[in-house]
């Protein structure tokens, strides 16, 4: 009986690791392997790499269907219930109401308008969370053909002209941006993504140094200590994330779910 069950025990988690690998393909993720982010900034310590572990990470952005799904499940959520404190006025704004996108607005286009607190939720409700910044950099540093296209000049070009056409008017559907390398779509050229810790991209540890480094960001002197002074659409997003507060909407600004590699949790609902 002892022997049975040791070759029982095994097997169960054999096929546990295999049911992750299936729930995450059916709920659109994909695994990328992890690898050593190289920060625009070093810490105080001086190191200028991250590791990354492995994670599961949305094959697409958030859409405005998927979200309308979680504000019907969760009512506190809704446009004209969410507290103030967790969403400012524009939660949600081009939405017709709080269960109706409107004629105007494609379900399945990226869901914008939303705050920190908002996308966490979301992320929570749904089994996952939200990227690091080092995640998420790290899987945006790919390329169509490389899983590291860090420091490639025709790589930073075609991104820096997708920031360029950022529109203003309705978004296109998710989808419409490239896939990299991982099988990764949108995360240059559609919108601005919510990562878990956006609000330490610039932080040091001593509050002084802090804000010196938050203003170095938007002079000269922000080339000169960067790890990469060609990187310029890394410094549009430090940029970009240093002036959010987690309760900010923005027009263009949504979100994508990550998940551990090693969780055991069933993805989605």
């Amino acid at each position: 009986m002892k022997l049975i069950i040791r070759n029982i025990i095994p097997s169960v988690f054999i096929i546990l690791g295999m049911f992750n690998q299936i729930t995450a393909q059916d709920s659109k993720m994909v695994y990328i392997s992890g690898g050593d982010y190289i920060p625009l900034y070093k810490d105080d310590s001086g190191e200028n790499k991250i590791k990354v572990e492995p994670f599961y990470m949305d094959v697409y952005p958030v859409s405005n269907a998927q979200f309308l799904e979680f504000v019907k499940s969760n009512p506190k959520w809704q446009r004209s219930k969410v507290k103030k404190i967790f969403a400012d006025k524009s939660y949600l704004k081009h939405w017709q109401n709080d269960l109706e996108l409107g004629e105007k607005i494609n379900p399945k286009s990226p869901v914008t308008n939303v705050s920190w607190f908002a996308a966490k939720a979301y992320a929570e409700w749904t089994g996952k969370r939200l990227s690091t910044v080092a995640e998420w950099e790290l899987a945006a540093s790919a390329s169509k053909n490389k899983p590291n296209a860090y420091g490639d000049e025709k790589v930073i070009k075609t991104i820096l002209d997708w920031y360029s056409k950022r529109s203003l008017e309705q978004l296109p559907p998710v989808g419409s941006a490239d896939k990299n390398y991982w099988g990764i779509y949108d995360l240059h050229g559609l919108i601005w993504e919510w990562t878990y810790d956006f609000n330490t991209a610039l932080v040091s540890g001593e509050s002084r140094g802090d804000i010196s480094l938050e203003r170095s960001l938007f002079c000269g002197n922000s080339a000169n200590s960067s790890t990469d002074v060609k990187n310029y659409p890394a410094f549009m997003r430090y940029g970009f994330r240093s002036s959010l507060k987690a309760n900010y909407t923005v027009h263009n600004l949504g979100f994508r779910c990550v998940k551990d590699a090693n969780s055991n949790l069933i993805f989605g609902r």
